[in-house]
């Protein structure tokens, strides 16, 4: 059995909990577009149906080995549900799942309604509320209307107030925003940002090339990107106090992580929709399309979510690039748009292969964005390689504090946070606190879309190993949700069962204490509950760690083994053994290379996968099982000039994000890591060297602007480097 990139498994139920609404606002999708199904569905779903789509979304969570699920609850208006039967669809989930993935239980409410009676069931359960509130009262006012055409505006703010309250603040997952360019940007952010909502969420209103946006009196074909930038310079001004997702999706993926909004970016869709009547659809933004565009022809009483998950509709938004439009595929901030939302891209003529009907706006958005935030200084991390490794560690420190800005106030990260903070004041054991933070599994799930789940158990299971590679005496205490406890760098525990655990680090080494009063050693040798991950100490080399067994280490463009047995390690091991010896027989790059690639783990891959980088390509080397040392050897230095761009783009900006200069200096990188691969003198190293001069060659008449200053230097090293090998002065 192996891990398998390409499959992505549904995460997030939206559960139609009630189909009427109290409110007539003229922009919702569900009454006032063109899907009218919401009329013959039941106005409150029934027990029967939430107790088999619970069924069969546990199953499904425990077929897939889902860690963590998320259940929406949804409408019309969810809460004219009523607390009673909101507590028993609560419940009904809740014992599903227990035992089998994290439940994660939200609610998206127009909040009219809320009362202490619902949010003591929400707070029984963990619910997250998010309230729909479109800023200031004249801007709420304009679309959202009770039905005798009553504002709803400060029956809202008493829910707010109310949800804002010392018992229940914590359940207040934020704000949902519908845009209209008619409103004043700066108002409708000032009056949302005044309620101090943990997060903001901007809307562009539900359109399609048939059904086009208004855009306000100037008829501006860009209005909507003007309106958020406006607001984007407010949110910076204010110093980004609050998360606003739309903005928090582009900075990331214009820094090459993960888009954390599914309006934006290329990453696939994970959710599924239950109506009030048990019928599958896909996501429910696609009623803004046609009548019917959401239906699946799927019921809970006779499919699975399998069968869902394979729906033709639902894996047309789960194909990235591939399932844009041409337009889409070759524009240079795709990363960062990702084609808009799916239903935005309709129109009768070509259906969904088009671009979003915001296309100028969500270009002209992520422009501005790039334009802000890119720091034209130079950085010494593209001059020195220990600059760089320095940069690399700077930027671990900010990933941890964005965890402590989330993470504050759990009990467990009150505990773990000062731990992290005692092993990095002193210096005997900051090196081996960077050690840990800089795996790179723990770095790519810090930057993937998984950040937002990133747990108070995962840093304590960071600074627990930090303490035992130093011998620093530590005792923690967390919740730990499966049994494989995994620490990284060291290895995995198998525990008695899930549960409360203890960790004391001493003099002697780790003993974890258990819930049920167990007490497991763990020394360096392998027993029964114990599996330590192997170190190869290799001539000239720092000693490689070899770790198949970290939960989240598919990180790589093939598969990862299953962690490998006693007879398959030894021989791995050997191969690597037998690469590194001939690397050094053959001279090593020199230790000042700029090029030289650091390899801060290396793990197992399928046979036949050759020798690969992390996605990412900070620090993780992927090899396959049945590699050859002489492939091995070779594919370093192309390998190593790969890694060092990776590493100088997630930590300074070598171009205005976004635009095309980034392509061609991924392009010239990979030519010249080929004439490295094949040699200078070899048919495809002479083809692949004029490739690298053409790039250049382009690079050269970008605008002045386009390159930073570290870009400019990066580009007339690669210059210099291409001049030496074609035989220029």
């Amino acid at each position: 059995m192996t891990v398998s990139l390409g499959e992505h498994p549904l995460q997030q139920l939206v559960l139609k909990i009630h189909s009427r609404c109290d409110l007539a606002c003229d922009h919702c999708y569900v009454y006032e577009h063109a899907d009218k199904s919401w009329k013959t569905r039941p106005v409150v779903i029934g027990q029967d149906t939430v107790s088999r789509t619970a069924a069969r979304f546990a199953t499904y969570a425990r077929e897939h080995d889902l860690a963590d699920v998320t259940v929406i609850l949804h409408g019309g208006e969810p809460l004219l549900a009523g607390p009673a039967r909101l507590r028993a669809i609560c419940d009904e989930f809740s014992q599903a799942f227990a035992g089998v993935s994290r439940l994660k239980l939200k609610i998206h409410t127009n909040a009219v309604q809320l009362s202490r009676r619902h949010l003591d069931v929400f707070r029984e359960y963990d619910v997250a509320v998010s309230v729909s509130l479109d800023g200031d009262q004249a801007a709420n006012d304009r679309h959202r209307l009770d039905r005798r055409y009553r504002s709803s505006y400060h029956r809202v703010l008493r829910a707010i107030d109310l949800l804002r309250t010392e018992e229940y603040r914590h359940l207040f997952g934020g704000l949902l925003c519908t845009v209209d360019v008619a409103n004043d940007p700066i108002a409708v952010h000032d009056a949302l940002t005044a309620l101090s909502p943990p997060r903001i969420d901007y809307l562009l209103p539900h359109s399609t090339w048939d059904t086009p946006p208004p855009r306000g009196s100037s008829g501006s074909a860009t209005a909507y990107a003007e309106w958020l930038l406006a607001v984007f310079d407010r949110w910076t001004e204010q110093g980004r106090t609050v998360r606003v997702r739309t903005f928090d999706s582009v900075l990331s993926t214009l820094r090459g992580g993960p888009s954390l909004t599914e309006a934006m970016g290329l990453a696939p869709s994970d959710l599924a929709v239950v109506e009030t009547d048990g019928s599958f659809e896909q996501v429910d933004s696609l009623k803004t399309a046609y009548d019917g565009a959401p239906a699946t022809g799927y019921h809970v009483d006779e499919h699975t979510f399998e069968q869902v998950a394979r729906h033709p509709g639902v894996q047309a938004r789960q194909r990235g690039l591939l399932g844009l439009s041409r337009t889409c595929q070759e524009c240079p901030v795709v990363q960062s748009c990702g084609g808009g939302l799916y239903a935005h891209r309709y129109s009768s003529e070509r259906e969904f292969d088009n671009p979003s009907v915001f296309c100028e706006d969500l270009r002209a958005l992520v422009d501005g964005i790039a334009e802000r935030i890119t720091d034209r200084s130079l950085s010494p991390a593209v001059l020195d390689p220990e600059a760089l490794r320095f940069a690399r560690q700077e930027l671990d420190r900010t990933l941890l504090a964005y965890a402590n800005q989330r993470l504050a106030g759990h009990p467990d990260w009150d505990e773990t946070w000062p731990a992290l903070l005692r092993l990095d004041a002193d210096r005997s054991t900051a090196e081996h606190l960077n050690r840990v933070l800089s795996h790179p599994y723990l770095r790519a799930a810090l930057r993937s879309a998984e950040a937002a789940r990133i747990t108070a158990a995962r840093f304590a299971r960071v600074a627990v190993a930090a303490a035992v590679h130093a011998h620093a005496p530590l005792r923690l205490a967390w919740e730990q949700w499966d049994r494989e406890m995994h620490l990284p760098t060291l290895g995995t525990l198998t525990l008695p069962a899930p549960g409360r655990v203890e960790a004391v680090v001493s003099a002697r080494g780790l003993d974890v204490h258990t819930a049920d009063g167990t007490r497991l050693a763990v020394r360096d040798q392998l027993t029964d509950f114990w599996r330590p991950l192997s170190v190869l100490k290799v001539a000239a080399a720092e000693p490689l760690l070899i770790d198949d067994a970290d939960p989240r280490r598919a990180v790589y463009p093939a598969p990862v083994t299953d962690p490998l047995t006693p007879d398959e390690l030894a021989a791995f091991r050997e191969r690597l053994r037998a690469a590194y010896e001939l690397r050094a027989e053959r001279g090593p790059a020199a230790e000042d290379d700029r090029n030289a690639l650091r390899v801060d783990a290396v793990t197992p891959l399928v046979a036949g996968a050759g020798v690969r980088l992390a996605t990412d390509g900070l620090g993780g080397l992927g090899v396959a099982v049945d590699f050859e040392p002489d492939l091995f050897v070779r594919e370093l230095p192309r390998l190593g000039r790969r890694a060092r761009l990776a590493a100088l783009r997630a930590t300074t900006d070598l171009h205005v994000l976004g635009n095309q200069a980034g392509r061609l200096l991924t392009e010239v990188v990979d030519a010249l890591g080929d004439v490295a691969y094949w040699g200078r003198g070899t048919p495809e190293g002479v083809r692949a060297l004029a490739r690298a001069g053409r790039t250049l060659a382009a690079l050269a008449e970008l605008p002045d602007r386009d390159l930073t200053e570290s870009g400019e230097v990066l580009a007339a090293e690669l210059r210099a480097e291409w001049d030496a090998i074609a035989g220029r002065p």
